[in-house]
């Protein structure tokens, strides 16, 4: 038998393919199989998986020795990596084959041209881009084996595993226990599997007395017992959720391998055995005195690692901090929902029979087969290439004929719509708890960056810009008699690369207050501020945020549809500005090469195995996120422990507002209206102290009855 090897990261442009193929319905799941059908319809490509060893004919798999797009489907499906429907649907009937043959097979060029499109029908490609990585990241982190190739130096040989040392088991008796775990320095505790270490030893309940367990950790979980455990965020919200109070948990063993590796994610106990013990684990019940185990060896290599004192300040206490905002939820007004989407029902209805009309009968609109025969074959448009499975449809195709005939932008209007009531009207209607708010869950061991996610539903995406995401924003309501307040840092990410870069001119320009866009659009256009354009302070932003992100010239010119020329002048323009970043982007790259991985301002760090992969794309990647992580990941530094610092003010001061939604740089507030200005005044003090950069870190703070009025 061929000695397994490990599956190549793909290009981070296959991600999309796979979102686009589960939502174009291409991808046929069955128990132990897929099928796979091309964007055209041309191929049926076969994924066939035993464990975690998976096969597919796709020529990327079976030449190139990565996974791909197939196997990112099949995984994105099965829920081996994360999943962001929204961010999927942007990719609905996307032409991938077509697109990359006009591009030559340059994945990153076709990639450009399809966020423009996105982003001109108002999308957000920022988000995309992120979620890519988190994905990306998600995969790395599985480092799935294949068969018939060489070994990888991940997969280098290792310390032989072997069994775990199992502690003495015995019946558990509840007062007795009790009274061993309050004696003992600390105590250990599984409970999936029922069952407690302490003194050596770990007492097991019976896994079919529900009461006595029950009656156990009523009590157990209570301050007074010092106490160890496995990803302990959820349980503490089982926790508040059943009016159960708790205290004195001491060490979180998945959030400590979480931190010592971000790409592995929320890593099973056995996982984190075999990682930093060498041992393999039978037995679930010995669960607890495994955990007991890896606590001083997680700890000391966090000490060693240099992010301990991040692990105590930052991710430890913010376990609870989310715990608490999960059950408090927010509320939503369900009424102005439901009336809400009565109004898209009614005006898509009214869409719907514009687009019969201006086509001169009825079809669905829906169905690309049936469109494409209307626009290309009844009206006459001019068509891209008819592929096996019809012509293309997809949001650049009727772009590019918005001018030919009114019923294509009535059949935009259509689809806008109907994505807008789908996701954030029915899909939220569809979770809001009976005591009228949504709970969603925030996730702290997802993304390489730190960054929390938010699922079930995703309050995170809902969009910002435009005049339908901030009507979404009004439903989101304060509690009877209360008022939402809203911080956001200013430019916290620009603010860090000006800190991190130590670029004087960026550093100053903060320091005076500038706007930071304004004044960069002064120097590259080579204006004084006063004569900046809207259009040069557009281009200038694109260029600041663009360059956080390891932007390339091509996707800057599609970004702000100038010429590959003009946008390198740009890009130069600004070093030339800002040479102290430049700089940093030369000496970042380099450091993480040499070291492996990348640091916060907290000592967070990012490891970079891309960096090392003999395919160009993954290198590319590695360096983008080698540019971007430090700033990102510092950000997510800061508004944690802004969570954490303003949780704890909040008790301390006896106030009853709560935490209850954190955006990325933003946190909400919901407060009784006569705590509102004291809340206001609290947030900004704890947020634009919660460290001290070398250029300001202003925080912008409204109130209002609602998410939309306080933003």
């Amino acid at each position: 038998m061929d000695s397994p090897g490990h599956w190549k990261l793909p290009p981070i442009e296959k991600i999309p393919e796979a979102y686009g193929a589960i939502a174009d319905g291409r991808v046929r799941m069955k128990d132990s199989s897929a099928e796979v059908v091309s964007s055209d319809g041309a191929k049926t490509y076969h994924v066939r998986w035993t464990g975690d060893f998976y096969f597919s004919d796709d020529n990327g798999s079976k030449w190139q020795k990565y996974t791909g797009y197939p196997i990112l489907a099949v995984l994105l499906l099965q829920g081996r990596l994360p999943l962001d429907r929204g961010v999927m649907e942007a990719f609905r009937g996307v032409p991938w084959r077509e697109i990359n043959r006009k591009h030559g097979n340059n994945y990153a060029e076709a990639l450009a041209e399809i966020l423009e499109n996105i982003r001109r029908s108002g999308g957000d490609p920022d988000r995309i881009r992120k979620e890519m990585e988190t994905v990306y990241a998600a995969l790395a982190a599985l480092n799935l084996p294949r068969k018939g190739g060489a070994p990888s130096r991940a997969s280098a040989p290792e310390a032989e595993l072997l069994p775990f040392s199992a502690a003495p088991v015995e019946a558990a008796e509840k007062n007795s226990l009790l009274e061993r775990c309050r004696s003992a320095e600390f105590s250990a505790f599984s409970e999936e599997s029922r069952s407690v270490w302490v003194g050596g030893t770990v007492y097991c309940f019976d896994a079919l007395e529900d009461a006595e367990w029950e009656a156990f950790r009523a009590e157990y979980f209570k301050e007074g017992i010092r106490k160890i455990g496995h990803d302990l965020k959820p349980l503490m919200r089982r926790l508040l959720d059943d009016g159960s109070p708790f205290g004195d948990f001491i060490f979180d063993t998945a959030l400590a391998a979480y931190l010592l590796d971000s790409l592995g994610g929320c890593p099973s106990v056995g996982k984190v055995a075999e990682q930093y013990l060498r041992r393999t684990v039978s037995d679930a019940v010995q669960n607890p005195a495994v955990i007991a185990a890896l606590t001083p060896v997680l700890r000391e290599a966090l000490k060693n690692s240099g992010m301990l004192n991040l692990y105590e300040t930052v991710e430890f206490p913010l376990c609870e901090v989310l715990a608490d905002m999960e059950h408090a939820g927010v509320a939503v007004d369900c009424g102005m929902l439901t009336v809400f989407g009565e109004h898209l029902s009614r005006r898509i209805a009214e869409v719907q029979q514009s687009v019969f009309e201006l086509a001169g009968g009825e079809f669905n609109i829906n169905s690309t087969r049936q469109l494409g025969e209307i626009l290309f074959e009844k009206l006459g448009l001019p068509a891209g290439k008819k592929t096996r499975s019809g012509y293309s449809t997809d949001i650049e195709v009727l772009e590019g004929l918005k001018e030919k005939h009114p019923v294509v932008p009535a059949v935009i209007e259509y689809r806008k719509l109907g994505k807008l009531k789908s996701t954030y009207v029915d899909g939220l209607l569809a979770v809001i708890a009976p005591d009228g708010r949504i709970h969603t869950s925030f996730n702290m061991m997802v993304t390489a960056t730190g960054r929390l996610s938010s699922t079930e539903p995703n309050l995170q995406n809902i969009p910002v810009r435009t005049e339908l995401g901030a009507e979404i924003r009004r439903m989101f309501v304060a509690s009877p008699g209360g008022t939402l307040v809203d911080a956001d840092y200013s430019q916290i990410e620009l603010r860090l690369l000006a800190h991190i870069s130590g670029d004087g001119a960026m550093s100053d320009a903060f320091r005076r207050g500038e706007d930071i866009h304004t004044a960069t659009a002064s120097q590259v256009f080579g204006v004084s501020p006063d004569r900046v354009t809207p259009e040069m302070r557009r281009r200038a932003k694109a260029v600041n945020f663009g360059i956080v992100y390891g932007i390339s010239r091509f996707a800057l010119a599609e970004d702000i549809g100038v010429s590959r020329k003009e946008a390198e002048n740009y890009m130069n323009q600004y070093f030339a500005t800002y040479p102290g970043v430049r700089n940093y982007m030369d000496s970042i790259v380099e450091s993480a090469r040499r070291k492996g991985y990348v640091s916060t301002i907290m000592g967070r760090r990012r490891y970079l195995p891309e960096l090392e992969s003999p395919v160009f794309s993954v290198r590319s990647f590695g360096e983008r996120v080698a540019l971007n992580a430090p700033v990102q990941g510092s950000s997510a530094d800061i508004i944690k422990l802004a969570m954490v610092n303003v949780f704890r003010r909040l008790r301390r001061e006896k106030l009853k507002a709560k935490l209850i939604l954190q955006i990325h740089d933003e946190l909400i507030l919901d407060a009784p209206s006569d705590e509102a200005e004291c809340v206001a005044r609290l947030l900004r003090e704890e947020m634009e102290n919660a460290v001290h950069l070398s250029v300001p870190l202003p925080v912008e703070v409204s109130a209002g009855p609602s998410w939309g009025d306080a933003t």
